[in-house]
């Protein structure tokens, strides 16, 4: 589902507030993990950055406010455990997983800082991207509490070329990641909304090839997606057909 009106007319603003030389969180760019693409997000979520970065017991949220305590997690998510483990006892919790659907990769000279070329990745994610990290939190995931947001858009990556063989890209450094159009907004809690992710094109009985091609996703995804799907009831396990297991949609 296509983000909305008034979800474009948040993200927007958030990246015009972020994306500004007077913002703090542009002072000293790219010297902490994922500081631009992290605060855009909470932004988008939280306008009032009074609510954001609120001590919670022995931990901080990203935001904390009527809604409960939201998450932006843009990597490592096997650290949310520890974090979903308290907050969950009292509040109702949102992961927040940004998913690149188009990425363009601008390359910097190490030296003079000068850009260099700028290209396309091949890969284009989808919701099911989200899945490969959302496996490390999945004890987690049907908890009743617990919302998964995933917010799928174009990402513009900058990478310093001070890694090694052709043009120094392997091995090389992100500099910094910046959202540029926001495609989808999805928010996942109950068996019925992880499975509305099913394309109906599926037919009755499928496998986990059968999944990767109408969802166009990898085959690690697939089968990934699938274990998570089944988890939370979206789908079932029937049987097997050859050496691969067939599924269904649960009703």
């Amino acid at each position: 589902m296509s983000a909305g009106e008034e979800e474009l007319r948040r993200f927007a603003a958030a990246r015009m507030k972020v994306l500004t030389p007077e913002h703090p969180y542009r002072r000293g760019i790219g010297m902490q993990s994922e500081k631009t693409l992290h605060s855009i997000l909470k932004y988008y979520i939280e306008p009032d950055e009074s609510f954001h970065e609120q001590p919670v017991g022995r931990y901080i949220a990203d935001i904390k406010n009527e809604a409960g305590i939201t998450e932006v997690q843009t990597a490592s998510y096997g650290y949310l455990r520890g974090k979903l483990s308290v907050f969950l006892k009292d509040y109702p919790v949102t992961v927040v997983c940004p998913v690149v659907h188009v990425k363009h990769i601008q390359w910097i000279d190490p030296e003079s800082g000068e850009w260099l070329k700028r290209n396309r990745s091949p890969v284009t994610g989808s919701v099911f991207t989200a899945f490969t990290e959302l496996y490390r939190i999945r004890p987690f995931l049907k908890d009743p509490g617990l919302t998964v947001r995933v917010i799928l858009m174009d990402m513009e990556e900058y990478r310093i070329a001070d890694g090694y063989a052709r043009e120094g890209k392997k091995g090389s450094h992100r500099f910094d990641r910046v959202p540029g159009a926001l495609i989808s907004d999805t928010r996942l809690r109950t068996p019925e909304d992880y499975r509305r992710l099913i394309p109906d094109s599926l037919p009755e009985e499928f496998t986990s090839a059968d999944f990767a091609g109408h969802c166009r996703v990898r085959k690690g995804e697939s089968g990934t997606a699938l274990l998570i799907l089944t988890d939370l009831g979206a789908v079932r396990r029937i049987g097997k057909k050859g050496r691969s297991y067939l599924y269904q949609r649960s009703t």
